[in-house]
This record gives structure tokens, sequence and C-alpha cells, in this order.
């Protein structure tokens, strides 16, 4: 609540289809993805925009939003997205007003609940009434569920028939699960409370790698500092399979599966946002003892990671200021992902706060893709992929491809210099050298021999470089250099000590990217970036990585891995 901002109110005007072209749609930035049309707030309701969820009529095939606001939740036809049409509002209980609102939908009945509100229950709405509306009407709910008064979120398994309601003044703030078979009569089915307040959680009926848990229905539960995975198919003794907490942990907030169950993408709401959003990579191959793999860092944005769901390869995050940014997950089981696409409906920054894209929903079998803003209302886009970008040059280290250590022969480190090969890892107080690389056996690493003590091998005395072999660019395209790459250090490092990536270029050399070291632990992970080269279109260009221990004698580690240069 203190971190939360009010809308700064420059409301969005009603905008008709715009292509996304030379970078915007009308005054939205944007990147291959297209707008259909906005919806203020003042046409459907009023208020500020908060969550929302989405519903496909089966009998017509019509497609409907079910957007939430401060003071009620709105129903629109999108089945054409160009001109989408407002029905009419559920007004929050008793004339209630809530910033946080939350919908979800079970055999054609919507359920509603809302933070900080003791006495709003949760609605039900029977959806089947939107057929036959033709004008904007002021509706009343079908039903209440009284078992709790406030709830945060809720989440849906649409395959076992249950809602769970978190973030509630029942159950501890944990999990309270209600059966809605019966979709106009909830029952109380019982509650995980044991790891208390529950701020955002995914329940399945799991169907991953750990063999234990077939068919067992399991939430993925985010609990403000964790990651905690309860198995919850017998509703009156909840099992907690695990409870792990995770480095650089502000805010956990919320995640979502990929379609196979072996790992998942979280946001954290207030991690440092710096030097750009992140977005966390788990394995969860073992619901016994996930682990958090790497950290995708954003090289573009520093915005605020809010909500995401997966389908297929691609992820799709509400970034507050940043709006939608799509992710490729193709190489997610290496911690590489890159981003595709993005529209971004609050132009004015996208820094740090809460302002902007709270959710999306991308479900619709069209490929609608709906935006809630807080202050712009409901904005519809459609991802135009347009043609995928093509490898202009790459590196995996299996092989010697001309990489040159102390390329200007004024590197001063002692211990620990770039060298290509098999690492072996190395711990103080968590991992510092990763024995793992993000493909085959081999990467770039500072000293790849562990030694008897984690500092045997580790960045002493100075700087360390290594040099890319010469590269001639495309003459034109929109060129980006991609690599995954991971610093470790002791809590005896300083803001002196750092890992730069720069490109070599027939103007000199220029810095693209820096980690600066902390008085703090750091562990190693591998995490994915992107840069932009397409100044440096038609030149011949090298990468050079530099990485310095400048405070005295501190626990350095670095390595490199997957080195692509792409053009689109």
């Amino acid at each position: 609540m203190q971190d939360y901002e009010a809308p700064v109110r420059a409301e969005a005007a009603a905008l008709a289809a715009t292509p996304c072209v030379g970078g915007f749609a009308g005054t939205y930035p944007c990147s291959n993805v297209d707008l259909l049309s906005v919806l203020p707030l003042g046409s459907i309701g009023g208020g500020n925009g908060n969550s929302m969820w989405g519903w496909t009529d089966t009998a017509t095939g019509k497609e409907y939003i079910i957007f939430g606001r401060s003071t009620g939740a709105s129903f629109v036809d999108v089945s054409v997205p160009t001109a989408p049409v407002y029905l009419g509002n559920l007004p929050s209980y008793n004339g209630t007003s809530s910033s946080w609102r939350d919908i979800k939908v079970y055999a054609n009945h919507a359920y509603i609940g809302a933070d900080s509100i003791s006495s709003h229950g949760m609605q039900v709405f029977d959806l089947t009434r939107l057929r036959t509306v033709t004008t904007p009407q002021t509706f009343a709910a079908d039903a209440r569920y009284t078992g709790f008064g406030n709830s945060h979120t809720l989440s849906v398994n649409e395959q076992t028939g249950f809602i769970y309601a978190v973030g509630t003044n029942t159950c501890s703030g944990g999990v309270h699960m209600v059966n809605v078979s019966n979709p106009k009569v909830p029952v109380n089915a019982g509650c995980v409370s044991n790891d208390g307040y529950v701020h955002e959680n995914q329940c399945v009926v799991y169907h991953g790698p750990d063999t234990t848990y077939t068919n067992h229905e399991i939430c993925f539960n985010y609990n403000v500092d964790t990651l905690t995975i309860v198995d919850v198919t017998n509703k009156a003794a909840p099992v907690q399979l695990s409870r792990t907490g995770y480095v650089g942990v502000g805010y956990t907030h919320r995640g979502w599966l990929t379609e196979d169950h072996a790992r998942l993408l979280m946001d954290d709401e207030t991690d440092s946002d710096l030097p750009g959003t992140k977005t966390f990579i788990w394995n969860v191959s073992d619901l016994n003892a996930p682990v958090n793999t790497g950290v995708h860092v954003s090289p573009t944005i520093q915005a605020t990671d809010h909500n995401l769901y997966i389908i297929g390869n691609k992820a799709y995050q509400a970034s507050y200021r940043a709006g939608l940014r799509i992710l490729d997950i193709t190489g997610i089981a290496s911690n590489a992902l890159s981003e595709i696409a993005y529209f971004d409906i609050y132009p004015a920054s996208n820094n740090t706060g809460f302002n902007g894209a709270w959710n999306v929903y991308p479900f619709f079998a069209s490929g609608t893709i709906a935006i809630s803003g807080i202050e712009q209302g409901l904005v519809l886009v459609k991802h135009n992929p347009g043609v995928p970008p093509t490898t202009v040059w790459s590196d995996t280290f299996e092989t010697a491809t001309g990489w040159t250590v102390n390329p200007s022969g004024t590197d001063t480190a002692t211990l620990g210099v770039w060298e290509r090969g098999d690492p072996a890892a190395t711990t103080s107080s968590g991992a510092k050298q990763l024995g793992t690389t993000v493909s085959g056996v081999n990467d770039l690493v500072t000293g790849r021999l562990a030694g008897s003590a984690a500092g045997d091998h580790d960045v002493d005395g100075g700087v360390t470089s290594v040099r890319s072999p010469s590269v001639t660019l495309p003459g034109s395209g929109v060129l980006r250099l991609n690599l995954s790459w991971y610093l470790a250090h002791g809590s005896n490092s300083s803001s002196t000590d750092y890992f730069r990536i720069s490109v070599v270029h027939s103007g000199g050399t220029t810095q693209l990217f820096n980690q600066a070291g902390a008085a703090s632990n750091r562990n190693g992970a591998w995490t994915a970036g992107s840069w932009d080269l397409s100044a440096y279109a038609g030149q011949s260009v090298q990468i050079l990585i530099q990485t310095a221990d400048l405070s005295t004698a501190s626990l350095l580690e670095a390595g490199v891995d997957d080195v692509t240069i792409t053009r689109s």
C-alpha cells in the first residue's frame, strides 16, 4: 500500500486501429504490436483501472473482457476489437471502492473480489446474461460468497472447479479454497495457512517431470519473499512441498508455469529495477526443491514488472510504466529470454513506479491482447511478429574462434584472467564460479579451475579483458548483441569492481553495459542480456569483455556464454 502511486491523470483518448510503424502506434511506443482500440475509463464506468480477465462464450464465439475498476467491474464485448462495445457495470459491493479488484472466470461465471474492503466478499455474475444486452446497464450480482471479506487476488483451476482466494482476512492471509463446481453456490473448501500471507498464486493439475505428483492439484504460491509449493489435492489436509527464497528478493509478486510444468517465470514487484527490469527464471522439475536458475535483465527498461502469463514459447508481461512486453522463452532451459515485442501505454516513463499497465490478458483465440491501464482504461492490441531475426554471428565457445586475452597489453590482473574452457564450480556463501554453462561444455570464465578454496583462481590484482574476433555487420537492419553473463562476488567487494561489455568500432570503444560490484554477497546466476548495435551497421566490430577486481583482494568471478549478433 505504501508503494502505490496515485494515477497520473493523462487519460487516453478513444483511438481507432493504428499499426505500429517506425516505433509508434499513434502516440504509443511499440514494436511488433499494433493498436486495435482504446476505451478510456470515462467510457466504461470511470474510476481507476486495475485487474481484468477474459471470457469466450463458447455458444456464440464472442469474446468479452471483465475490467476491474476502483468502483466496480465493467463488461466489454471485444469480439470486434477495433470497435469494442461497453455493456455495463457491476458496482462494488455496497458502493465501496478499492484500488485492487481481481476477477476470474469459471463455467460462464465471473468471480470478483476486492482488497481493502472488509465486507466485500466475492461477487458471482452469470456471464451468459451479456448475450442479450444491447445498451449499457447497471448490473446486480447473481450471488455473493461471504466466507472471506477482502481478498487481494483470485486464481482459478478450471479443471477442478476451485477458486483460490489469497490475501484475505482468513487463513492467515494464505490460500482460501472455494468449491465453485455449482457456480452460483460457492462452498468453502478449506485453508492453506501455515506459510502466512500469499500475494498471488497459480493452481494446476500437475503433469510435469516430478512424477511423484502427477495428476495432483498443486498450487504455486508467491509468498512475499518465497516461492512456496503446496499439494492441495486433499483440501482438508494440504501438504507444503517446498518453501524457497532467492537472491535479490524484494516483494515476490506472481509467476506462471511453462506449459510442460517444468519451469516458471516470476515477477518481483519491488526488487531493484537497475540495471533493468528483472524476470526470475525457475526450474521446478523437482517440486520439493525448486531452483532459481537465473534472471533475465531487460537491457532497455527499468519498469516495475507486475503480472505475466505464458502461452507456448512466449511470455506476456504487464510492466506498469513500460506497458505490455512480450518475451521469447524458447531458451528458458538455458536462462535465455529475449524481448520480441512491446506496446507501451505510458509513454512518459519506463522507470520504476505504479502507473500504466496493471494486467494483460493474452488468451483469446482471435489473438486480441487486452491491457488494463490504471489511467488509460482498456487498450486492445495484437502481436504482429513480422520477420524473425537472422543470426549474423555466434559463438558458444565449444571451439576456439579467435578471442584474444589482454588484447591491448594493459591488463593488470595477476590471477583469474579470462579463458575458454570447462568451468569448475566454486562456492563461498553461495555459488561463485558456476560449474554449469548455458550450452555445451565450455564458456568464457575467469580462471576456470576451482582450487582448494574459492579464492584460489578468482580475479585478483586488477583488470582482465578478452576481445572477440572482428565481425563485419550488415549495412542495414536492427542489429543486436545477445549473450548470457554472470558476475559473482563476496561481501568484500566494492563499487570499484565491475563486469563490462563494450563494442570496439571504427570510432573507438563504446561501453554497452556495466555491472558494478558492491559490499554485499552476490551469487553467480546466468543472466541473458541484449544490446543495440545498429549504430555500427556496415562496420567491422569486436566485442570487448572486461572484469576488474579493484578492491582489496575481493572474491570475484565472472562468466560469458552463447554470444550472438542478430539482424531484424
